[in-house]
């Protein structure tokens, strides 16, 4: 976990670095309380949220890999499960970060567990989404401790063991995004968010954000580190973030043809969105931006020619990546709440302090993440085993550039 190559450890003084920076900002935030962000009684919501929202959808796509991997046996995709399962952990951990700064003192965490958050753990849709969020996360945990364990000693995983809770892990996955969208659908205050159909965009957009990180993660864990995956697996990846990015175009443009056709006062929030309201236009450019990115992508991921071409690929695992981010950052969080009910506009942007403890809470996720990497590739590879006398089983994972390495075999 420690020894590697000097770029690696310049990738962790980075972090390191960009950790320290978020906590002298979240110190100075818990010192002076949330006035040092920007967010205000009209947009209560802001950067945290946004980036909280993003991420319970890149956790959510891991069970893009579980699917084809452990119910149908795909074998190019079963051989980097792991790398999904291990990027659901990292995100969660970041999602869990981002609340307890996004509700001022760390110890109203408390607020949002059975028990001490009584009584607002039974009422309280976050306390429902931190709940499920904390047992998808302990099910990814013992998932893939338990796969990797058992390969780290030359043995299949245990069927009766593992399979129960990777069929739980498959509706947790859906339910820690559908309890999300909840959370913005209920407010019956907020038109803009108030539809049944922001439950499913939420899942779509995610099965597209979360497997355009996992395309590019899958491309530089080959690159650098000599892992041997298969050009099927990202092929096939792109092809179902292709579905997935249909739909969550079509169900925008549903939301869309509602509003404008009906033309009711609930209007205004896409017009503060896409054309700007009374001189208000400050994310009229991410909004296209976001449009145009996403259809882009969905265009070159359509067509197979682009889509197994390394070029185009990475161009559309990239726009996606921004099209989403945006999606689910400015383009859901500010117009919910712009104009206000009193037909207020404050146009919020980040505050360099919330921009600052972002970047240190991201920077822990990657921490988590590239620790994790650095003890799972050497299993996953068969570089790293332990000696147990008459274990048995077959083992297949990846392969390497110098040639086939053991590893696990569902």
């Amino acid at each position: 976990m420690v020894r590697g190559r000097p770029l690696y450890y310049c990738w962790l003084a980075f972090l390191l670095g960009l950790i320290v920076i978020g906590g002298v900002a979240y110190a100075q935030q818990l010192e002076k309380g949330l006035i040092s962000t920007h967010m205000r009684d009209p947009v209560s919501w802001g950067f945290y949220i946004g980036n909280f929202t993003f991420l319970v959808g890149v956790a959510a796509a891991a069970v893009v890999l579980v699917i084809p991997a452990y119910i149908y046996g795909w074998k190019p995709i079963k051989e980097i499960v792991i790398i999904g399962e291990l990027l659901a952990i990292s995100a969660i951990v970041m999602c869990m970060l981002f609340v307890t700064v996004d509700i001022g003192r760390p110890d109203r965490i408390l607020h949002l567990f059975p028990v001490t958050g009584s009584p607002n753990m039974p009422r309280s849709l976050l306390s429902w989404d931190v709940l499920v969020l904390n047992l998808y996360l302990v099910l990814n945990v013992v998932i893939a401790g338990h796969v990797l364990y058992r390969s780290y000693n030359n043995r299949e995983y245990s069927k009766r063991f593992a399979w129960p809770l990777i069929l739980l892990s498959i509706p947790s996955a859906i339910a820690i995004h559908t309890v999300t969208a909840f959370l913005y659908s209920a407010l019956a205050a907020r038109p803009y968010w108030n539809a049944a159909i922001l439950a499913p965009r939420f899942l779509t957009s995610a099965f597209c954000s979360g497997p355009a990180i996992i395309l590019v993660l899958l491309q530089l864990l080959r690159r650098f580190a000599g892992l041997n995956i298969k050009d099927e697996a990202l092929w096939k990846i792109a092809e179902l973030m292709a579905y997935a990015m249909f739909v969550n175009l079509f169900l925008f443009g549903a939301e869309i043809f509602r509003d404008y056709y009906s033309d009711t006062h609930h209007l205004i929030h896409y017009e503060y969105l896409l054309t700007g309201v009374g001189g208000h236009s400050a994310i009229v450019p991410y909004a296209w931006a976001s449009l145009v990115m996403g259809i882009v992508a969905f265009m070159l991921f359509l067509v197979p020619g682009t889509r197994k071409n390394p070029i185009t690929l990475n161009i559309g695992a990239l726009l996606i990546y921004l099209s989403a981010y945006i999606e689910k950052g400015v383009a859901l969080v500010i117009p919910g709440f712009t104009p206000s009910m009193d037909g207020e506009i404050y146009e919020y942007t980040p505050s360099w302090t919330e921009v600052m403890v972002a970047a240190g809470v991201f920077s822990v996720g990657f921490l988590v993440f590239t620790l994790m990497l650095k003890v799972a590739i050497p299993i996953m590879m068969g570089t790293l085993r332990g000696s147990v006398p008459g274990a048995g089983g077959r083992v297949l994972t990846a392969t390497s550039d110098s040639g086939e390495y053991e590893g696990i075999e569902a």
